[in-house]
């Protein structure tokens, strides 16, 4: 098997203003080590991909962002979409590039944006779903639900092939939280976490029967394409179709770090369960996220299950369990006419 690794880099995190700005969105952040998302993304395939064969999909806006982040990567991998048009076109444009220097490639395609806590779990995960994809099937990595959560979409089990892999039976939507409690109580359903293996020619062939525009108009005129997922314009479609749809169940501490409220789950915490970074001191509280970016002292006293971020210019405070609608406070900036804090 010939592996490259194709990383997408498109997102634009408005879930973490007052960090994420238009110019360096959440996956250029450090949330979770040290080191940015997107930096440990890369460093988490490297192993199973040496860096002349991995790739990243951007826009022209972060392209020196992720050169600065990712020196490694060779010049000519870093394909800059023309503009952002989701994640079927920036798949289908890899899946060209990808496959014009090596016509018998097999795609690891990952978000920049996740965190997981067992690498070698993943990159296991990742092995086996390659070898379960050669046949021309589409392959994704199901995630083990630990909780009823509402936020992602779901696939549901199928019969267990001779190669290891599932079949999927469907594609399910973003349950309510009933819903949600039922198919965990049940068993049978994984989060899909947007992440896939499938051989670069496997994959164009899926896009021209599902998608033929934007198959067709990859290289032509890529701004003119519809801005459609992956997951609606081919792997449901195909999975009522041809069926040639394949998952992996993966158990790795998989994170999509998908809020402020998701710190918690990822990072070292202090002795009350606070996640706290730069000058910060916490007074009698608990469960909170105290983040000081902006070099000077936040002091919290007496709170819990706060999020309280300084960036410097500006400051957010937000219950825990409402940190999904931060992006509310994007729209409203933008509605005002306040593009100097987007």
């Amino acid at each position: 098997m010939s592996l490259h690794a194709v990383i997408l880099a498109g997102g634009s995190g408005t879930r973490f203003w007052p960090l994420s700005r238009s110019n360096r969105p959440k996956q250029f952040l450090p949330l979770v080590t040290e080191k940015t998302l997107i930096a440990e993304t890369f460093l988490r395939v490297e192993p199973l991909c040496p860096a002349e064969r991995i790739w990243v999909v951007c826009g022209q806006e972060h392209a020196a962002l992720v050169r600065a982040e990712l020196p490694r990567l060779p010049d000519a991998h870093l394909i800059v979409e023309p503009a952002a048009r989701n994640t079927a076109p920036a798949i289908g444009l890899a899946s060209l590039r990808v496959g014009r220097e090596d016509p018998d490639a097999t795609l690891l395609v990952l978000p920049s944006d996740h965190h997981v806590k067992d690498p070698a779990g993943f990159r296991a995960g990742l092995e086996l779903a390659a070898r379960a994809c050669q046949g021309g099937d589409l392959l994704t990595i199901g995630i083990r639900p630990t909780r009823p959560e509402t936020g992602y979409g779901y696939l549901r089990v199928g019969p267990r092939r001779a190669d290891g892999a599932y079949a999927v039976d469907a594609f399910v939507e973003k349950p309510d939280a009933a819903t949600a409690a039922r198919y965990l109580q049940e068993g049978g359903y994984l989060w899909n976490g947007g992440i896939f293996v499938f051989r670069a020619a496997a994959i164009l062939d899926a896009l021209g029967r599902h998608l033929p525009a934007v198959h067709a108009g990859l290289e032509k005129d890529f701004a003119a394409l519809a801005s459609i997922s992956i997951d609606y314009g081919v792997m449901e479609p195909e999975s009522q179709t041809t069926r040639r749809i394949a998952l992996v169940s993966g158990d790795f501490g998989w994170s999509d770090v998908g809020s402020f409220a998701a710190l918690p789950d990822v990072r070292a915490l202090d002795d009350k369960g606070n996640a706290v970074s730069g000058d910060v001191v916490t007074i009698d509280c608990d469960g909170c996220v105290v983040l000081s970016e902006g070099k000077r002292l936040v002091a919290a006293v007496g709170l819990s299950d706060l999020c309280i971020i300084d960036a410097g210019d500006a400051l957010l405070v937000v219950p825990r369990d409402r940190a999904q609608d931060v992006r509310a406070v994007v729209d409203a900036l933008r509605a005002s006419g306040r593009t100097d804090k987007l």
